[in-house]
């Protein structure tokens, strides 16, 4: 695969409404899209990071900035066999896993689309729909959460999660669970909690929760450990989770039952498939998170999502609940069942709306094998 031309776009999208969680509110996104050309076909890949460095130290500028001086030179100028080697072509720079995250999916949907068949196929994948979870983040008051999970369950989401903080958490799963005994609820607090917390938390196995998600510290495994030996309920980690052998560690330390796998946190499709592999090997349940992506990144989570361990119902929800207007055509829908359909297409399976990204783009580059830096 001989790559032409990397393009690096920066987009403003604002929000259909914020999105409150413990690290605070999102109302516009700044989303960081990469375009590679090669062959006469184009690949698209979606950086996750967000505009602050709360829920990782990558930010979307730090990203522009690996991506334009290191990532994008190194891989206009390498010869690419296939996608699974990106790794090794970006292996002499530490960490920036969402950067990386970018560029290699965006080679995984070129090839897909060279071999005419769909992404989730090339990736590995088994089904043809996949099941939705929803995740609302903090509200005004109680009253206005239920009227929302009203809302999300008549949409058809197979599971409610609650972004959850100190003083947004025990009395509100009491108020949901009094509603709704029956849902499949969990919570995600993003490693809001400390020690000091331990029996609060403990407290929550009342709740009969399918997990509680990251509540201790982003790069924990022993304490989470600890508190997984006091609790029925599982916990899954996300932000702990960074390849796989934090995966193996997680697992041999038991500090989890549940793993969150984000393509973008671990660094692409290729250490996603790795993660996967050993959670399913030790029979460790896996699940899509999402991080505000636009239809770009949304149709990765898709196709990850197709993956045989995936058995949870993911945050891979509709377009319209963040997006006026996404920039895919067709937007992804759920269906009444909780459900999204798989494309069967080759590549992403979702057609990119290029005169939108254009009209939303707000910095562009341009990179080239030339451009590469010994």
């Amino acid at each position: 695969m001989k790559l032409d031309a990397i393009f690096l776009r920066e987009l403003r999208i604002p929000l259909v409404k914020p999105f409150i969680t413990s690290f605070g509110s999102t109302t516009d996104r700044r989303i960081l899209l990469v375009e590679i050309k090669s062959e006469g076909l184009t690949g698209w890949g979606e950086c996750v990071a967000g505009e602050h460095p709360y829920f990782s130290y990558e930010t979307i500028d730090t990203a522009w900035l690996m991506l334009q001086h290191e990532l994008a030179p190194a891989l206009a100028a390498a010869e690419i066999a296939h996608s699974g080697k990106c790794p090794s072509i970006f292996k002499h720079v530490r960490g920036h896993r969402m950067a990386k995250a970018a560029l290699e999916n965006a080679v995984w949907d070129l090839e897909a689309q060279m071999r005419n068949v769909p992404l989730a196929q090339l990736l590995g994948g088994t089904r043809d729909v996949i099941n939705c979870g929803v995740s609302i983040g903090i509200q005004p008051s109680i009253p206005v959460l239920l009227e929302e999970i009203e809302k999300e369950l008549a949409a058809g989401y197979q599971r409610i999660k609650l972004k959850c903080r100190p003083g947004w958490d025990t009395e509100v799963f009491a108020a949901v669970r009094n509603r709704w005994p029956e849902i499949t609820l969990s919570c995600d607090a993003n490693s809001a909690y400390r020690m000091r917390d331990i029996e609060c938390i403990v407290e929550w196995d009342q709740f009969d929760m399918l997990m509680i998600e990251q509540p201790l510290w982003a790069d924990d495994f022993y304490f989470h450990s600890m508190l997984q030996k006091r609790m029925e309920t599982a916990i899954c980690l996300d932000e702990s989770i960074r390849n796989r052998r934090d995966a193996l560690a997680a697992i041999e330390m038991e500090s989890c039952r549940i793993i969150n796998l984000k393509c973008g946190r671990v660094g692409g499709f290729s250490e996603a498939i790795a993660v996967h592999n050993v959670a399913q090997e030790r029979g460790i349940r896996v699940w899509c998170g999402g991080m505000l992506e636009s239809g770009i990144g949304r149709s990765h989570n898709i196709a990850l999502s197709s993956l045989p361990n995936f058995s949870l119902p993911g945050d891979v929800s509709a377009s319209m609940r963040y997006w006026q207007e996404d920039i895919i055509d067709p937007v992804v829908k759920v269906s009444s069942a909780g459900q999204i359909q798989v494309p069967e297409t080759p590549g992403r399976g979702f057609e990119v709306r290029t005169d939108l990204v254009e009209r939303l783009t707000v910095r562009k580059e341009e990179i080239r094998a030339m451009q590469l830096v010994s």
